[in-house]
């Protein structure tokens, strides 16, 4: 008997040969030239995108970055009692103050108002502004405002304080406050005597005698007196009839104001007594005051105040004005236009002097 077969070996194929082709391009250094100057010309023009893009929402922030801050209560409440500072010498009136006025007028969850005042007073003009748009933001959105005076809240820092219109209890003075000074001034320096004794004349062109009214090289004559007299008493009726809006028991009795409108400041005390002021409290009892009059529960509402943002450029800036001398040329002649203060004093705040605005 014959021996089993054994299975045939098996039989393997070799694989088809490979026809892919592997071909390597070298980059030459134009091309690779014109990669990277498409590369930075990608990154130039998202740059300026940015920079289009940041500047059209700046152009659209009406509040310029300013920062809520919280103060007290329930920091996660929707309700809110917004504090805003007014602190400084008054000037243009359209700076940091305003800016806080916008960012409230734009909150929906701002229920009440109180206005920190720390101020000596400052223009007519720039007291006026602030005044119209505090009581414009009381009147539109129909909310109380209270105000709480720090230091001083004299001139032209008590007239803005009558933005809080005819409410009870709303002006709130802590013990050592200075207020009043109802007047107006027009600061005048005659150095003609000076410049005499020197034997320098003021030789200035002018259209009119009275474009120099009130050259400090020269005395103020009795008919430009009269002349500047009535300018002054315009602002001060002014003044005058503002308080009557904040203060209603002087629009029944103007004699009464006159009698304390003659420039003189007051303690607190004085003041309640002369019905300038309502109570004796500080921030936190004029908080309670709006959160009362806005009817709103204390433990259910977020206190906050505002501050602008500090960034590099502002850093920068303020090291720049501490090394700046505190009178230059622009700041003197600023100071030297004929304009009226609502201002504690009869030398205007010079630039050195925290401003409000």
């Amino acid at each position: 008997m014959s021996a089993p077969l054994s299975p045939p070996a098996p039989q393997f194929q070799q694989p088809p040969p490979n026809n892919t082709q592997v071909i390597i391009y070298q980059q030459g250094w134009l091309a690779r030239l014109w990669s990277w100057a498409g590369w930075i010309g990608l990154a130039i023009c998202s740059m300026i995108l940015i920079g289009q893009w940041l500047a059209l929402a700046d152009y659209f922030d009406t509040t310029e970055g300013i920062e809520e801050r919280f103060v007290q209560g329930e920091e996660l409440a929707s309700d809110k009692v917004a504090v805003l500072s007014i602190e400084g010498v008054i000037m243009q009136g359209d700076g940091f103050v305003k800016q806080q006025i916008d960012h409230i007028s734009e909150d929906d969850n701002v229920k009440a108002i109180v206005v920190r005042v720390d101020s000596p007073g400052g223009t007519v003009t720039g007291s006026d502004y602030i005044y119209h748009h505090l009581a414009k933001l009381r009147n539109e959105k129909g909310i109380p405002l209270v105000v709480s005076m720090g230091s001083i809240a004299a001139s032209g820092g008590y007239y803005v304080s009558m933005a809080v219109g005819d409410q009870e209890n709303v002006i709130y003075a802590e013990p050592t406050t200075t207020t009043g000074s109802i007047g107006v001034i027009i600061p005048h320096y005659d150095l003609s005597g000076l410049l005499a004794e020197y034997k320098v004349k003021d030789d200035s062109i002018a259209t009119h005698e009275r474009k120099q009214m009130l050259a400090m090289t020269r005395p103020i004559p009795d008919e430009h007196r009269e002349i500047i007299k009535k300018h002054l008493d315009a602002m001060f009726t002014r003044f005058k009839s503002i308080i009557k809006e904040g203060r209603p028991k002087f629009a029944a009795d103007g004699a009464a104001l006159d009698q304390l409108a003659t420039g003189e400041v007051f303690t607190t005390d004085q003041a309640i007594e002369n019905g300038l002021v309502d109570k004796v409290g500080f921030v936190e009892d004029a908080i309670d005051r709006a959160l009362e009059l806005a009817k709103l529960d204390k433990d259910k509402t977020r206190v906050v105040r505002y501050r602008r943002p500090a960034d590099l450029l502002s850093v920068f800036g303020a090291a720049q004005a501490r090394q700046q001398t505190a009178f230059n040329l622009p700041q003197l002649l600023e100071l030297a236009s004929p304009r009226g203060w609502y201002l504690a004093t009869s030398l205007p705040a010079i630039a050195t002097s925290r401003r409000a605005d």
